[in-house]
């Protein structure tokens, strides 16, 4: 089964913590619509700041937003201007206070996300799908990723008839649940229509116990928020208690 899902959705629990953390009750549909929105949001007006990943946690009043990126600079601006302008715009889409934290990918050549952007971008740029996708492949082992594979789908060159082209250098262990492994589907638009970009990036396997957060391994590089009160210490114990 490993072959056939989500490899970040599969281990899920074991080496991998959930993207949205809150309780949602009868409510739970609404907030996961608002999550959606902020997330679409965020990816739209930060699309040159190579966001990988927005999590995101609430309490009763405050809906806590953390961004992980590759260029923090661009989110934070001059003297954090642009990030208190950011959370402005999310608190009138929630009517909620909003906090904001960013953190630093130190590698973007190990994320999964970020490569799949990077190849469609260049895509979008007419530049030769194979010349992108073994670039992309060669910056990740140099950057000791233990395997890389990419699969790209749809009207290759414009030919008329759709096919799908996969490339891969290392190992990618998808049925072992300890192996750190990377996923992300990104959709590049050319004038012959979508195609699909699907990269897996194994970084290594894990060993004992690990917190299970996307954010392992990561530095924070700015805050932006108001005072929580009694937050931070439920956000803390679920934490601990997921370790």
């Amino acid at each position: 089964m490993g072959q056939k899902t989500n490899p970040i959705g599969n281990r899920l629990g074991i080496i991998r913590g959930w993207d949205s953390n809150w309780y949602g009750g009868r409510n739970y549909g609404d907030k996961l619509a608002e999550d959606d929105s902020i997330r679409k949001y965020i990816h739209a007006r930060l699309a040159k700041a190579s966001v990988s990943n927005v999590i995101i946690e609430r309490t009763l009043k405050l809906i806590t937003v953390t961004i992980t990126t590759a260029r923090p600079g661009i989110i934070i601006g001059k003297a954090g201007q642009e990030v208190d302008k950011l959370k402005e715009e999310l608190k009138k889409i929630t009517n909620k206070d909003i906090q904001i934290n960013i953190f630093e990918i130190k590698r973007p050549e190990l994320d999964a996300q970020l490569v799949a952007a990077s190849v469609a971008r260049q895509i979008e740029s007419r530049i030769s799908y194979r010349r992108a996708i073994k670039m992309a492949i060669a910056a990740s082992i140099r950057m000791n990723a233990e395997g890389i594979k990419i699969q790209i789908s749809g009207r290759l060159n414009g030919a008329e008839m759709a096919r799908s082209e996969s490339y891969k250098e290392g190992r990618i262990p998808l049925s072992t649940f300890r192996a750190d492994i990377d996923y992300a589907l990104v959709e590049a638009h050319t004038t012959y229509g979508r195609l699909g970009i699907k990269v897996w990036i194994m970084k290594g396997e894990v060993f004992g116990k690990r917190e299970l957060s996307p954010l392992v391994g990561m530095s924070k590089k700015s805050g932006s928020g108001g005072n929580k009160p009694g937050g931070q210490g439920r956000q803390q114990r679920r934490r601990n208690n997921n370790r």
